[in-house]
């Protein structure tokens, strides 16, 4: 399923609020900041150039790394693996995250 998903299915969600479920079930809201392709990662014979999104959460949390479930609006991401990224500078109060496809 992971594999099926592309970098366009989160073009229309950036700088916009969603979901994020983490593996202890809560809901942490996150804004979708922004979509890094990565053709240099992309696998020999992928079908899918490599990709990453980078969110951040709308308050603080606790919460690092792990799986979480991400709806999209054509599809609900199930067991994504999503890792947290420090704030370098960026606003402390929340947390910054990465989701990695390739």
């Amino acid at each position: 399923m992971l594999n099926l998903v592309t970098s366009e299915h989160f073009r229309p969600l950036l700088g916009g609020s969603n979901l994020l479920y983490l593996p202890d079930g809560s809901a942490l809201p996150i804004q979708i900041e922004r979509v890094r392709e990565a053709p240099q990662a992309t696998l020999p014979n992928s079908p899918r150039g490599a990709f990453s999104v980078l969110l951040s959460s709308l308050g603080p949390t606790d919460f690092v790394d792990g799986l979480c479930c991400l709806p999209l609006p054509d599809v609900c991401l199930e067991q994504v693996f999503v890792s947290r990224e420090p704030a370098m500078g960026r606003d402390a109060e929340r947390g910054y995250f990465c989701i990695v496809f390739n």
